[in-house]
């Protein structure tokens, strides 16, 4: 009995202490919740709130919180676990009690024994016997008294706990309301010019001669890294293949093929939801603008959309693959030869002459093979250069279909910009990786100074805490589309110093940060002597594209930033 009773002391001792740890700590660590919902708060209401930085701050507060419920549930058991041995510690009490002062009894009569008997020996032992009897007694009921106590202090604290939780979960929630709501009333701002902006993109990009299909002559673009402007350091920015990105991936099939995979497989990785139907009619007959009427097959010998000379390098099943989405499109988008179709690369490019040699034995061996949905042809979109990824329809703005896909075109899993180099199908393609654009000044290439990619950063600044200075900050080497006068760097500078921000004069550092499962850039990282600032990727890209000069452009929603 007297080892049980030691033993529960121990327990009711650690229980005790453990308790009062686990509280403070709960306590403290919601305060410094509080206190980081102050200083986001804070932040939300200054003009240079950088949303990304916040919106991350915000998951980790709402982390704290996933964590601190965590701790209220542990406390909440412990608190169900201790109200069960309530009653028994309550009985406990009670014996005690009772044990207490009837051993106090008999230690009174011990002190009187001990002064009338004669075995003093004996009498002492008895007394001390029942002294250290009352003592442990004592001991335990003051034990069980503060366990009691601490128990009922601990259910007062959780439900003050409780208390605070939700009101720091209604204030998280407001949080997130209110940055959601400046994110987008920002955007709104920026965007407010987007027709003028975005005429002026398609008018510039449209100069790059970018290659929507394999089979062009067209250089489009060269790869800059190696090649010297006459000027250090320099900085360039990297577009990961070429609109559209929907669909059969030209060059990412011919690396499939050479991977051993067949015209099936190829035509499964890159569309959803079809049926390959093998014996569709063959005597529809497409109209070509400008051009011949046709019939499909005989059509389908006149296009030159891949290089013929792949099927002599493994890349005979990425032909086929070619013909059928070349097929399916042209009866998509003829209605089965009811309309007619275009012959440039707007549709899809028709040749005077056969192409010939294995493009001709690849259209034979695929003979009749059209990808069809409720028994209809899809509209089987591809292009030259997916850069690692394909998108569907709706993620570029056309209309949703559900033949078409989102995912990696790569042989492995993507975790950064050196395993979409070396995992990408389409990595041979020599728009895989490129600076588009060029000035004849800089050896025709699209490497920038630092202090222009200063001046790129200062206009989104600017135009930040002022939307209506986007008029003035096109690019200064062209004529304003807007009718305004084009601010240069100095003036920009000056009118942000103005509004209170604090401009770059030089730049020495930029980096990009990007979303792998989705394939695009997420956001552009600038250092300098202005300090560090982190803009929106999709932000960054439209108003480079607007600034930069000549015709520099980033092409697409995932670009990285190379320095020499």
């Amino acid at each position: 009995m007297k080892k049980a009773a030691a033993i529960l002391l121990i327990i009711l001792s650690s229980l005790f202490f453990l308790t009062q740890v686990r509280a403070d700590s709960i306590d403290d660590k919601i305060n410094q919740v509080r206190k980081d919902l102050e200083t986001l708060n804070n932040d939300l209401k200054g003009k240079e709130a950088n949303y990304q930085k916040l919106g991350t701050q915000l998951q980790n507060i709402k982390n704290q919180i996933v964590f601190l419920e965590a701790e209220i549930v542990k406390k909440e058991k412990e608190v169900v676990d201790g109200e069960k041995v309530l009653e028994y510690q309550k009985q406990l009490l009670n014996e005690r009690a009772k044990t207490y002062y009837k051993n106090i009894g008999k230690n009174s009569s011990s002190l009187i024994n001990l002064f009338v008997t004669e075995n003093i020996s004996r009498s002492l032992e008895n007394f001390f016997y029942q002294k250290s009897m009352v003592d442990e007694d004592k001991k335990t009921i003051i034990k069980i008294v503060l366990y009691i106590k601490n128990l009922e202090e601990k259910k007062a604290s959780l439900e003050n706990e409780r208390v605070q939780m939700t009101a720091l979960k209604k204030e998280i929630d407001r949080q997130s309301q209110i940055l959601a709501g400046e994110i987008s009333t920002t955007r709104q701002k920026i965007a407010q010019l987007s027709a003028v902006q975005q005429q002026l993109i398609a008018q510039k990009q449209a100069s790059l001669n970018i290659p929507k299909s394999a089979g062009t002559g067209a250089s489009g673009c060269v790869d800059d890294r190696d090649k010297d402007p006459g000027f250090s350091p320099r900085f360039a920015f990297f577009t990961y293949g070429v609109p559209n990105r929907v669909g059969l991936n030209q060059y990412g099939a011919y690396g499939r093929s050479k991977s051993g995979q067949n015209v099936e497989d190829i035509l499964r990785a890159y569309y959803n939801n079809f049926e390959l139907k093998k014996d569709y009619n063959q005597d529809i007959t497409i109209n070509v603008e400008g051009g011949p009427s046709l019939k499909i097959e005989e059509y389908l010998k006149h296009l030159g959309e891949m290089p013929e000379s792949w099927g002599n390098s493994g890349g005979f099943e990425a032909l086929k693959a070619q013909a059928v989405a070349a097929r399916s499109y042209a009866l998509a988008y003829t209605n089965n030869g009811s309309g007619s179709i275009c012959g440039t690369d707007r549709c899809q490019v028709f040749l005077a002459n056969e192409k010939g040699g294995k493009w001709n034995e690849a259209v034979e061996a695929t003979k009749g093979w059209v990808m069809v949905q409720n028994g209809n042809p899809i509209k089987a979109w591809y292009s030259s250069t997916h850069g690692g990824y394909i998108f569907s329809s709706g993620e570029i703005g056309w209309s949703g279909t559900d033949w078409t896909k989102h995912g990696t075109d790569t042989s492995s899993g993507v975790n950064s910009f050196d395993d979409l180099r070396n995992n990408s199908y389409d990595r041979e393609s020599p728009w895989f990786y490129c600076d588009w654009g060029y000035r004849p000044e800089y050896n025709k290439t699209a490497w920038l100074k630092p202090n222009e990619v200063a001046d790129i950063a200062n206009i989104i600044l600017l135009v930040k805490r002022d939307s209506s200075t986007s008029e003035h900050l096109y690019q200064t080497d062209r004529s304003n589309p807007a009718g305004k006068d084009t601010w240069d760097a100095e003036k920009v500078k000056s009118e942000l110093r103005a509004r209170g921000g604090n401009p770059y004069n030089n730049v020495s550092d930029v980096s990009v940060s990007a979303d792998f499962g989705s394939g695009r850039a997420s956001s552009v990282n600038v250092n300098g002597d202005a300090g560090s600032n982190s803009f929106n990727a999709s932000e960054f890209k439209d108003w480079f594209n607007l600034r930069a000069p000549a015709n520099i452009q980033i092409v697409g929603p995932l670009f990285n930033v190379e320095k020499r």
